[in-house]
């Protein structure tokens, strides 16, 4: 008897056992960034993302500080919200109209010296728009060489040498 009771309490641990294996292997339920396999995103979604908008970006600390080179930095990289995104123009970019600063404890390592956990502010973005970007054609005409209608005279000698 004692062995049947045996059998059926193995059996109903294993049923239960495998039970909640095949719930645990369900696909979870579909979120923010979680698709079908092969599923087409509608255009309206696709746009809505797109749009110039703050989001969470990792930014490498030595961009932030790059004059702190003499330290190593744990983590090197920290999630800040950005501006990113599409402004729908090429005129327009998206550029931050609202910031403020974020403290966060970051280690610092100064390799063979010393190591410890110290308070680094860092810019956050919290509204974003589309702006019209500065003027390129400006810039680039200013780096647009002509040449005088005359040669100057050591450009005269220069290319008598050169014959």
């Amino acid at each position: 008897m004692n062995f049947l009771l045996t059998w059926i309490h193995w059996g109903l641990a294993a049923l239960l056992y495998l039970q909640s294996a095949e719930l645990s292997k369900a696909a979870p339920a579909l979120g923010d960034g979680e698709r079908k396999p092969n599923e087409v995103i509608k255009f309206l979604e696709v746009y809505e993302r797109s749009f110039c908008r703050t989001i969470e970006t990792l930014v490498d600390i030595f961009q932030e500080y790059p004059d702190e080179v003499e330290y190593i930095f744990k983590p090197s990289c920290v999630p800040l919200m950005r501006c990113a995104g599409c402004c729908g123009d090429e005129g327009l970019e998206c550029v931050p109209v609202d910031v403020y600063n974020v403290t966060m404890e970051i280690m610092r390592i100064k390799p063979h010296q010393s190591q410890h956990i110290s308070h680094m502010s860092f810019l956050q973005h919290s509204k974003c728009d589309c702006r019209p970007k500065k003027d390129v054609k400006n810039k680039q005409e200013k780096l647009i060489f002509l040449p005088s209608p005359s040669p100057c005279d050591s450009c005269l000698t220069r290319r008598a040498e050169q014959d």
